[in-house]
Parts: C-alpha cells; structure tokens; sequence
C-alpha cells in the first residue's frame, strides 16, 4: 500500500489491489448534476487494517461544481449530503446537537470549520423564544470553534469533551478540513463518517481523537480535503511528465527508461526524501473564496438536516 497521505476512506480503498474482505462499496451517479457519492463501510478489524481508518461508514461525495459559484447546485448538493447524513445517524426529534468547527480560523485552508458554524442556525439558547411559525420544527444545536492547540494549549477534544459534558448532546458533528491524495479532489469532495475524527492526521499531526469512545456520545466527521502533500502533487506532475515523454522520448534513453521503470512506491519513496525537512502542503490560489462557498454547502447540509422542519428559505430569513 502507498504512504500517500490522505484522509479519504475512498482513497485508501483505492490504493488497494483488489477487494478487500471487511470492506463493502458502493457508487451512485447523478450525471445531471455531475456528482458521484460512494458509500464505504468497514464491517470488522481486518477491513480496518487494511484501510488503516476505523470501522464504521465513510459517505463521500464528489462535484466539480463545488468550487464554483453555483448557488442551485450548491443548494442541490445539500439536500443530497442531508439525505445522507440521516441514514448515517438517525435523529430523535428532541435531539440536541453540538456542531464543532475544528481548525485554524486564521489560516484559510484550515479554516473550514470555523466558517461553517458562522452559518450554522443555532437554537439550543432560545428555549421557547422562537417565532411561531417556526415551533416544534427546530432541535436545540449549539456551535462550538475551540481552536487548534497551538493556540490554546489545551488539546482540541478535552475542550469538546468539558462542553459535552456540560450540554450533555445526543449527537456531536465535527467539521474539519482535510487531506487528499488526488489533486482533483482538493475542494471538489466532501466525507461524512460516523467514525469520528482524528484531527491533523492527514498531515501526519495526530491528537486525541474524536469519537464515541472519547466523548461518550456519538460523532459524526464531516470533511473537505483542502490540501495535498507535496511530494503527492510532484509524483502526479512526474507521471504527466512521463507520459508526455514517452510520445517524442528516443528508444534506450537512459534517463527515460529509469524514471518509467522506477514503481510508484519507489518514486514517490524518492521524492519525500528529497523534499525531507520541506514538510509542504499546497492549496489552490482561490482558496479563500472556495472554502467561503464550502462552508455555506456544508452549513445548509447541517441546517435542512437538523431542523427538518424548515426549508432554505427559512434559514436565509432567520440567520
């Protein structure tokens, strides 16, 4: 199996050769809307073994049109996700939620879920102090941006943890950026998981996980890889490389045929040391803008999810 660093379930079950026992997938297409979700569930300890990801169900969906300023398609892109979050955890309608945005407001790429709270409706202090229309259609959600530790110097998940306690949810929702291994599913892919989060692992950067052992109540992550690893980004740009040399490369270049013949592990072993001290992640240059619009799909997913009672146009008028 590669090193590549990715948080995706998707992409580990990728890197595999062949099907793996403990691990079942599935695909759907939307063509019209140009999305494709794919369900990926590791069922025992030998599917989590080889995945390298806990066992439990990994949504993700995948859309170009994320990155775009679409606001039908984004809006269309969250009735789906909203579907899907409720076959990944069925919700009593006195539930209440926590919604944490994990992640460094102050650095774009990791500020995800800082900007999705931002958005988020959040009802748990009104009480019975809402507008008519809108009673017996809301669940009491609060929001929560504990910041990175660096910051703090307090590990992210004892501070989710004290508030847990505290508000005691039925439900807690992390929101965190990712990392992927594909540079076309930077921005353009978001998973949802009912295993929990382990916040900075993509980047190699682990801490105190996130999950229902942790906490005492169930997690669900909900990610979008915004970064790639360097090294990743080179080994991609040596095999177009390669493959636009092997159209004009003379027959016996030396130079040619060691590089072609050089396996992907081997290639990508090669170019992480040279890059060793680098320590590089990359993001696209309209990241800013990009993650803004994320944000706004990921908190509308939250929004007709958790309030099921109201609609878009509800959360528009009331935020």
């Amino acid at each position: 199996m590669l090193n590549f660093r990715t948080d995706l379930a998707l992409e580990m079950h990728e890197s595999q050769e062949g099907e793996i026992s403990g691990v079942e997938i599935t695909t759907e297409d939307d063509d019209e809307l140009g999305i494709t979700v794919t369900w990926v569930e590791i069922t025992d300890e030998n599917g989590a073994e080889a995945m390298g990801k806990p066992i439990g169900n990994y949504v993700t969906m995948e859309s170009a049109a994320m990155k775009d300023n679409d606001p039908d398609v984004h809006e269309e892109i969250a009735k789906i996700l909203s579907r899907k979050l409720g076959q990944l955890h069925n919700l009593g309608e006195e539930a209440v939620i926590l919604v944490v945005g994990l992640g460094n407001r102050q650095v774009t790429p990791d500020a995800l879920g800082p900007k999705v709270c931002e958005k988020l409706l959040v009802t748990r202090h009104l009480g019975g102090d809402v507008p008519e229309e809108l009673k017996g259609k809301l669940r009491a959600v609060s929001a929560l941006s504990p910041g990175v530790m660096g910051i703090t110097g307090i590990e992210t998940a004892e501070i989710i943890k004290g508030v847990a306690e505290k508000i005691t949810p039925d439900l807690i929702i992390a929101i965190d950026a990712l990392a992927a291994r594909r540079t076309s599913r930077i921005n353009a892919t978001i998973q949802m998981s009912d295993a929990g989060v382990n916040p900075g692992a993509g980047l190699g950067n682990r801490r105190m996980a996130i999950t229902a052992e942790t906490m005492g109540v169930p997690v669900i992550a909900i990610g979008v890889p915004t970064v790639v690893d360097a090294a990743t980004l080179v080994n991609d740009t040596m095999d177009k490389m390669l493959s636009a040399m092997a159209h004009s490369a003379e027959e016996g270049n030396p130079f040619f045929d060691m590089l072609g013949d050089l396996q992907e592990q081997e290639r990508y072993g090669l170019i992480t040391e040279i890059l060793t001290g680098e320590n590089m992640f990359v993001t696209p240059k309209d990241v800013d803008a990009v993650i803004l619009r994320l944000a706004n799909i990921i908190a509308n997913t939250l929004n007709i999810a958790l309030h099921p009672g109201i609609t878009t146009d509800d959360i528009n008028r009331y935020l």
